[in-house]
């Protein structure tokens, strides 16, 4: 498993480069082919995940993502979530810390790819400016995929789950589609060995607007948590 993720890191890594570099000033034309860009990327990463360390992959309730703008909520386990949601979603928009963009290349594509970027350390600030961005990815009929617990978590460790979903769901009156997965086990938060076996990956119900934000975040705990322990 150690020589198989040593494989997988280095070919990974310098796929980011390669691609990343050459499909630049396609990328910088329009924001579109950019996301054709990462959608390959995601692509070629989980083809290259299941060649090097025999990962793969299932996916269960689509069918609860409807059509425009919506919010994804997901566990956030592992990078594996990162990268796949590329391959399902039309161009989605994430909310990621701004230390990200800072990344070379893969913090150029970020940006490139009109992500919802905070700054955590301007407290009250950070949620004004990313509801501000919000606005215009939901007028744009954008996915906007938010990890409710901010940072990655072990599998089965406490969840906590933070406001900024709350804020979300309150302001842009979207549905929320909470997502359950089991990525953790098998690529857990940075762990350089990653453990052949079959990821699997729920769409759940959505959480329809009008719910109180406390209501709405022990709602969707709940809801994550359960769907992840059956997992």
């Amino acid at each position: 498993m150690f020589i198989r993720s040593l494989i997988f890191n280095i070919g990974f890594w310098a796929w980011i480069g390669v691609l990343g570099l050459c499909g630049l000033p396609f990328a910088l034309m329009h924001h579109k082919y950019a996301h054709t860009i990462a959608r390959l990327w995601a692509h070629s990463s989980l083809w290259w995940l299941e060649v090097t360390c025999n990962i793969t992959h299932e996916v269960q309730g689509l069918g609860n993502i409807q059509e425009g703008a919506a919010i994804i909520a997901p566990k956030h386990q592992s990078a594996w979530e990162t990268i796949v949601l590329w391959t399902m979603l039309d161009h989605p928009s994430y909310v990621l810390k701004r230390e990200l963009l800072f990344f070379p290349v893969f913090g150029w594509y970020l940006l490139l790819l009109r992500n919802i970027y905070i700054n955590r350390k301007s407290g009250a600030g950070a949620i004004k400016r990313m509801l501000r961005e919000a606005e215009t990815r939901k007028a744009e009929g954008c996915k906007i995929i938010i990890f409710p617990e901010g940072t990655r978590t072990m599998p089965g460790a406490t969840p906590v789950y933070h406001p900024g979903i709350a804020a979300l769901y309150q302001h842009l009156n979207l549905p929320v589609v909470p997502v359950a997965l089991n990525s953790g086990t098998f690529w857990k938060r940075n762990a350089f060995i990653k453990k052949p076996g079959v990821i699997r990956i729920r769409f759940l119900e959505p959480i329809m607007p009008g719910m109180k934000n406390r209501e709405f975040l022990i709602k969707l705990q709940n809801t994550i948590e359960d769907a992840c322990q059956k997992l």
